[in-house]
């Protein structure tokens, strides 16, 4: 496959790798000439790109440093049909099917040039066919306006020869694009839109082209005033109008991914990266590797994912979050690409790079979600497999009923109308109606940040009746802190603290975490720690300081001592989570863990509530605690002490019910409800396993983004069906029209070139309509 991601240029004296640095090789100023046999990520020679690696080092023929090949930001370019996603290929063409243009499955400068170009050629030959058009169009409907006579002018004799000449180009040059996808879609029998714009302008081209090359073929019934009726005009006309709607929905369609443009235009372009010296070099970002240290000064972008090693700063990173203002990080916290460091001046390690990081990761997913294809599309495909050829039939029978019952000149009437069938039958708005609201509704959505896995994730999420939230980083801030530390009367205090450190500081959960943090605050020394284990839903074990331990639950670590359970019921009663300390078998203290409820989390409860949706808590921690959350915000229902297990249960029972349910939350635990839930909802903040288990992903992890959710999915769902309305009405009317049918009560006909702008208009209107998602509104 073609690289179009042109390596930009290194510093002299440095290898891009940052694993060697010669000074005195000039060739080392250029980007690596790109080997056919590698891949990006692997290492090649500059001087014998034959030499491909999969390590750096150097290069066995002439000593030289390997360097490497730039990694493709978002992966391999592929395109795809916008209403046939299973259709892909590495080059631009047309959809075998359907004969639409390809689109590249992700938002690249070489799928943009592409567009460009299509844009740029349709223009092109749009004007030039109307300006080949007009003069058609004047020979033939003047003579048709009563006292006008064009003879002593232009002899019907010349002008008829005029439009044979100025059409023939408008309909091989400027309509040729329809003509070859029309043949192709003969040839393997996929009839689609293009096979009925063949066949009509084809019809009325051909049709016109005899009458005037061989006027003598056609008999009597033919003629009117001695020559043979021409329908130049016609056929110049629609291939017009085609152009104008192609030309429009190619804008249009440019126009669905502005919103990962928007994403792609805030990454950083290069980075300042230390060598081992010390000393300095500005490299391109896609030369960054894992590992790499990197300067971040005030008011630059942050170029790649990574870690805080050294210095501090506040953080713009409303581009991820939608939060506007700014977020202190220092040494240990992690840093996105493309947010904006504010005033200060850190050092980063560099922890994600291409396809890794998490903006290449949103771009990705919102590309897949708008190609993917949403259950009521069904309704179109169905419809579109037998409504090309129904509309051959019904033209061909519009074409006998003229000629057997027809007045005189029944049978050119026939041709006419049959012709017109074909226009204005095209199939277009019917294919576009959902894939367009897709695309648009996913890119409005991804700006709210809510991320959609698929469609089908966008048509489910609007028959949510029931939302399942965990509590702990859904409802709560995540960011526990230990308020209250309880200890039997006689023990050592930082003993017991210190061992419980030292085991919690293997664990990644969040209580955790808080209680490492406590003892770090004392500066106490935390003793080695063996045996660990992790018992999901329970808590740890371990040894430590010469003791056994187990940290966690009540019904894990045991049953404690009056005096402490009655201090635990009093905390708990303020909504603060109790975690167990049991040294050699006793209970010997506890921790009082606070994690604030986030100040979003009630106004987005009673959102959910404005919605319809019944909101039930599902955690792992006890019921005093849940129920003092649960209570001061509304919460419908509530489920304490739940395991994993425990949490697909409740999932499942509400299925059986015939709730539609959806679930929230942000950790391991959580993966698999999320999975089981008609809709899994990821929390961003969360972890990695929850987010690909889910179906939305809310980049702030903010429960109000789950009301944003919802309430996209229902204008997308409804923009759909009045897209699918249209077009189904569109057809129902405008195909009986055009077969005469008012004829006979009101001497009505359809002509061809009314049908074409009909057709034209159709697919134009489809595609606003979906545009209007754009500016959907969300109630925060």
């Amino acid at each position: 496959m073609k690289d179009h991601h042109h390596p930009a240029e290194a510093p002299k004296g440095s290898c891009c790798s940052g694993h060697h640095v010669h000074a005195g090789h000039e060739h080392h100023a250029h980007a690596p000439r790109t080997s056919q046999h590698a891949k990006p990520g692997q290492w090649i020679c500059p001087m014998c790109p034959e030499v491909v690696s999969d390590t750096p080092g150097d290069c066995p023929k002439c000593g030289m440093p390997l360097e490497q090949v730039p990694l493709l930001p978002f992966g391999p370019v592929l395109y795809t049909c916008p209403m046939h996603p299973e259709i892909e290929q590495e080059e631009p063409g047309d959809c075998p099917i359907c004969g639409m243009p390809l689109e590249p499955k992700t938002i690249t400068d070489a799928g943009d040039e592409h567009a460009r170009k299509e844009i740029r050629d349709l223009s092109r030959k749009f004007w030039i066919g109307l300006a080949l058009t007009v003069p058609v169009v004047l020979l033939a409907m003047l003579p048709m306006i009563p006292g006008v006579s064009l003879d002593s002018w232009i002899p019907r004799s010349v002008s008829k020869w005029i439009e044979f000449a100025l059409t023939t180009p408008v309909v091989f040059w400027a309509g040729g694009i329809f003509l070859v996808r029309g043949w192709r879609s003969l040839k393997g029998w996929n009839l689609n839109m293009f096979t009925l714009i063949m066949l009509g302008v084809g019809a009325a081209y051909l049709y016109s082209a005899v009458a005037v090359i061989f006027p003598a073929w056609f008999p009597a019934s033919f003629r009117h005033h001695g020559e043979v009726g021409l329908y130049f005009e016609a056929a110049a006309v629609i291939t017009v109008l085609v152009l104008l709607g192609q030309l429009l929905e190619a804008k249009a369609r440019s126009r669905t991914g502005q919103a990962i443009r928007a994403l792609l235009g805030l990454a950083a372009k290069s980075a300042t990266r230390l060598s081992a010296d010390g000393s300095e070099q500005e490299v391109p970002v896609d030369r960054l590797q894992v590992g790499d240290r990197l300067r971040v000064r005030p008011g630059e972008k942050i170029p790649v994912d990574g870690t805080i090693e050294e210095g501090s700063s506040h953080i713009d990173e409303s581009m991820i979050t939608g939060e506007p203002l700014p977020v202190k990080r220092s040494v240990g916290d992690p840093v996105v690409g493309a947010t904006i460091n504010q005033t200060g001046s850190f050092i980063m390690t560099v922890g994600k790079v291409g396809a890794d990081t998490l903006l290449a990761q949103i771009v990705t997913m919102v590309s897949a979600a708008q190609r993917s294809r949403a259950p009521i599309q069904k309704v179109a495909d169905s419809v579109a497999g037998w409504f090309v050829p129904l509309v051959i039939l019904v033209a061909v029978l519009t074409f006998i009923a003229w000629t057997v019952w027809g007045p005189e000149s029944g049978i050119v009437l026939g041709l006419v109308n049959a012709v017109s069938v074909l226009i204005i039958a095209c199939p277009c708005a019917l294919g576009l109606a959902t894939p367009v609201s897709i695309m648009v509704g996913v890119g409005r959505a991804a700006s709210e940040g809510v991320l959609v896995k698929d469609a089908e994730a966008i048509e489910t999420a609007e028959k949510i009746d029931t939302l399942i939230v965990d509590k702990t980083g859904t409802l709560t801030e995540g960011k526990p802190e230990v308020t209250a530390f309880r200890a039997i009367v006689g023990v050592d205090e930082a003993a017991i603290l210190a061992a419980a450190a030292a085991l919690e500081k293997h664990s990644e959960h969040p209580l955790a975490r808080s209680i490492v943090r406590l003892a770090e605050s004392k500066d106490l020394v935390l003793p080695a720690a063996e045996d660990f284990q992790s018992t999901t839903g329970g808590g740890i074990s371990g040894r430590a300081a010469g003791a056994s331990w187990k940290i966690g639950k009540q019904d894990f670590a045991g049953n404690p001592p009056a005096d402490l359970a009655s201090a635990a019921d009093a905390e708990q009663q303020q909504a603060k989570t109790i975690v167990w300390v049991n040294r050699d078998g006793a209970l010997v203290a506890f921790f009082a863990i606070s994690d604030p409820v986030k100040q979003s989390t009630p106004a987005a409860v009673a959102k959910l509530h404005e919605l319809g949706v019944k909101v039930v808590m599902a955690t792992g921690d006890n019921r005093q605690t849940a129920e003092a959350v649960g209570r001061s915000l509304g919460i419908d229902e509530i489920h304490a002490g739940l395991s994993p297990s425990d949490k697909i249960g409740l999932v499942r029972s509400l299925k059986a019910k015939g709730r539609k349910v959806a679930m929230a939350g942000d950790g391991i635990n959580d993966a698999p409800a999320l999975a089981e839930a008609h809709v899994g909802i990821a929390m961003g903040t969360g972890t990695d396993v929850a987010i690909e288990s889910a179906h939305l992903t809310l980049v702030k992890g903010d429960l109000s983004g789950v009301s944003r959710a919802l309430q996209a999915s229902k204008a997308v769902m409804r923009n759909i069906r009045q897209n699918l309305f249209f077009a189904f009405v569109y057809n129902a009317i405008g195909i009986p029209i055009a077969a005469g049918v008012l004829y006979p009560l009101t001497g009505t006909l359809l002509s061809p070139m009314i049908a074409g702008a009909a057709m034209s208009l159709s697919s134009v209107s489809v595609i606003a309509n979906a545009l209007r998602l754009y500016r959907l509104k969300f109630d925060h």
